[in-house]
């Protein structure tokens, strides 16, 4: 068999080869067909994913935007509630205590009106004797005496006795009429004050009614937020910003103690010595403990004492009022300057009774027991810090 010509081999591999090449551009081509249909739909889904998530995130972001802007609101609200009851609290004692003098004076009204009916019962009695040693004396006047023969002596005795008779009896009546007027003006000053009494006592109810009513309110917006941050973290985040405000605060505070310690005639000597002598700013039970746990890795930076609404909270050491005013978290507060850095701090109050630059006393009354700040129940938040840092308050109290 002659051998075939290399040259006549040559097209028919060249046509296998090519029939080769193209089956495998046909399966690649396939084979990528079906690689772009799989992974079209897959790069889809991850689009569609990650712009779901994105969506996600802006909506849970203006959720929490709307969250805080709710909070901010729900906060602005309580603030003007609890000053609201603050200024009726502090109007309520007022009437009390206008109430209370007036029932004073009306003791003292009645008192004098027995005493001047006495009086006026003694006169008329004396007013009687002296006429009827007028009406004697009369039988026996000059005329008679000097007809009966009687000496000029007499007669000049019997003159004076009667014209000393006559002058008593002017000024008997006198003071009877003196008398009668001023116990008509005491019985009118009495009527006034009664009127007065239940003026104030109408007020007085009047004023009861619509502090319930502005605390029911006050209730249900610390309830809300409460809700509001009832997780956690939420409720975490809100006790730092409120630790945040009162540093804030403090510094703001701080700067002012100090002018006003550069001004002061007197200077404060601070706590050091006073260290178990300071007067408790109420008297209750201990609630929280300088300490303990407040939530999450926050621990409570004073003490809170639990103690009847409305009572007086008293300064425990001399000094300055140096913050008087409404903080968040902490409701009405007052904090006080006792010199070289040493502050103590009222807070949760109904009511504020003394202002900035107020000098006061240990014992005297600053403010009255409330539940402001978002607190469910009436106490006092009571602190101690020593230049900037806060401290047990407990050991400095006396025992």
């Amino acid at each position: 068999m002659p051998t075939p010509d290399p040259l006549d081999i040559l097209p028919a591999m060249k046509k296998k080869t090519l029939r080769h090449l193209d089956s495998l551009c046909a399966s690649a081509l396939r084979a990528g067909v079906l690689l772009c249909l799989l992974v079209a739909p897959l790069v889809h889904a991850n689009d569609e994913l990650l712009s779901g998530m994105k969506n996600e995130i802006s909506r849970q972001e203006q959720q929490l935007s709307a969250n805080a802007k709710k909070l901010n609101a729900l906060q602005s609200a309580l603030k003007s509630q609890e000053q609201s009851i603050a200024a009726l609290a502090k109007q309520m004692r007022d009437a009390n205590a206008s109430l209370q003098s007036t029932e004073q004076e009306i003791a003292t009204l009645n008192r004098e009106s027995q005493r001047l009916e006495q009086l006026k019962l003694g006169q008329v009695e004396l007013l009687k004797e002296l006429l009827n040693s007028q009406y004697r004396q009369g039988k026996h006047s000059g005329l008679n005496a000097l007809l009966s023969g009687k000496d000029t002596a007499d007669m000049d005795r019997m003159t004076v006795y009667a014209e000393r008779l006559s002058k008593a009896r002017t000024d008997a009546i006198n003071d009877l009429a003196a008398t009668d007027t001023e116990l008509q003006l005491k019985r009118h000053q009495l009527q006034t004050q009664t009127e007065k009494q239940k003026a104030l006592i109408t007020e007085l109810a009047a004023d009861k009614a619509e502090l319930e009513k502005k605390q029911q309110a006050q209730k249900k917006t610390a309830s809300a937020i409460r809700r509001q941050i009832s997780s956690d973290k939420g409720y975490l985040a809100e006790l730092r910003s409120n630790e945040k405000r009162l540093k804030a605060e403090l510094e703001r505070a701080a700067e002012q103690a100090r002018i006003a310690a550069e001004q002061a005639a007197v200077k404060m000597d601070g706590l050091a010595k006073y260290k178990g002598r300071m007067q408790w700013p109420v008297k209750g039970r201990i609630l929280h403990r300088y300490g303990s746990a407040q939530t999450g890795q926050l621990h409570w930076n004073g003490i809170v004492i639990a103690a009847k609404e409305g009572s007086e909270v008293k300064a425990a050491h001399d000094g300055t009022v140096v913050l008087s005013n409404w903080l968040r978290g902490y409701g009405l507060m007052v904090v006080i300057d006792h010199g070289k850095g040493d502050m103590s701090f009222y807070g949760y109050n109904q009511a504020l009774l003394k202002n900035v630059g107020d000098t006061v006393k240990a014992g005297e009354p600053i403010a009255l027991v409330g539940n402001s700040g978002g607190q469910t129940a009436s106490a006092l938040y009571f602190e101690i810090r020593r230049k900037g840092n806060a401290t047990d308050p407990t050991p400095w109290l006396t025992r």
